[in-house]
């Protein structure tokens, strides 16, 4: 593809929804994946900026909530329906692999040497709409492949390896010989924890998260089973958090899973999840006892790999089973304070789900008042 087969005012027309980005006099160009999807005629899913100068300062200009990174001279600004991520042009050095890069100022075009793939290595600028690429850039946006700008970038960058198989994927676009070949050789073991659930948190925000775990299935102590995770959420309720149950459910190694940087919600959603199984006891009561400080997420994994009956019942009936009664109603009736109250009244909601009450607040009191505490 020529330069002139690429537009860049359609490039410039697509930013009609966001506020002014007049800069000044500081150049500033549109890149990256906005470049990239307007010419596929896709919808952007972001809009990046790259800012010969301070990005900082550009982002305040624009009006909205700026989020400010200051190690890289980047910012975030979210408007009223958009999203702006504007980065000072840098040129980068990898002091180790897999750490995060030192960063100087640069021209734009230096840095579009240092993206991820030539396909996101394009920009246009703002004003005149001068188009701007890396070698290689608008011939393998044509032919719908990906190319590594240089030999060492998954050894300097190992995300890079996550991002490959989401871009491969999600836009249906082939790998180049040589950029797989150095895929195949790299690891991600220098990832940090926290770098790595990053990434994988996009990953599973894909809207095909197997297919591209399935790419990355060398690389991740994960096992691919698509039917045990369509079943499992196909069960799971809509407030689940369906990217921790993927995960949970695909990994094979609890260790590798505890050692990412997640939140305490989601670590225990997908580590519950990893370890999910039906009790061979599946009377209401039972599940009761097995699940009721289980996240719901670990039930439906458990459901898809044995007794999805058993899950089913408990994420649509028992699980909201509650007794008319409570603690005070027992100290009201003459029984003191400590701890037989909270066992009868656990004795009685067992006897509730099994069936053997009759309904309302009567039954649920002299059975709870009846017996040893």
């Amino acid at each position: 593809m020529s330069d002139g087969a690429f537009d860049s005012g359609a490039v410039l027309a697509a930013l009609a929804r966001y506020p002014s980005l007049a800069s000044g006099a500081a150049r500033v160009a549109v890149v990256g994946g906005f470049v990239r999807d307007v010419w596929l005629g896709r919808e952007p899913r972001e809009l990046d900026l790259v800012v010969e100068g301070d990005a900082v300062a550009l982002a305040r200009s624009l009006g909205g909530e700026v989020v400010v990174h200051e190690p890289f001279g980047t910012a975030s600004v979210t408007g009223d329906g958009w999203l702006i991520d504007l980065a000072m042009a840098r040129r980068e050095r990898y002091p180790v692999p897999g750490a995060l890069p030192q960063v100087e100022p640069a021209s734009i075009e230096e840095d579009l040497v240092r993206r991820d793939f030539t396909v996101n290595a394009i920009a246009v600028t703002l004003g005149r709409g001068e188009l701007l690429a890396a070698g290689h850039a608008l011939e393998d946006l044509a032919r719908g492949q990906l190319r590594v700008l240089h030999e060492r970038s998954f050894i300097d960058d190992p995300t890079r390896l996550l991002r490959l198989a989401r871009y491969a994927e999600r836009l249906g676009f082939a790998v180049e010989s040589s950029t797989a070949g150095l895929a195949r050789d790299a690891s991600l073991e220098t990832l940090s924890g926290g770098r790595l659930g990053g990434e994988l948190r996009l990953v599973l925000a894909e809207p095909d998260p197997l297919a591209v775990l399935a790419r990355l299935a060398e690389q991740l102590p994960i096992a691919i089973d698509r039917s045990i995770v369509e079943t499992a959420l196909a069960l799971a309720p809509p407030e689940s958090d369906r990217a921790m149950l993927i995960l949970g459910a695909l990994t094979r190694q609890e260790d590798w899973l505890a050692g990412l940087e997640l939140t305490v919600r989601e670590r225990d959603v997908a580590l519950a999840c990893a370890t999910a199984n039906v009790p061979a006891d599946t009377t209401p009561s039972a599940l009761w006892r097995a699940w009721r400080g289980v996240p719901i997420e670990a039930v439906a994994v458990a459901g898809a790999r044995g007794d999805g009956d058993a899950a089913r019942r408990w994420i649509e009936e028992l699980r909201h089973v509650r007794l008319e009664i409570g603690g005070d109603d027992l100290i009201a009736a003459g029984l003191g304070e400590g701890p037989q109250i909270g066992r009868r009244l656990q004795r009685t909601l067992a006897a509730k789900l099994d069936g053997e009450l009759a309904a309302g607040r009567k039954a649920e009191l002299e059975y709870a008042l009846g017996g040893e505490g």
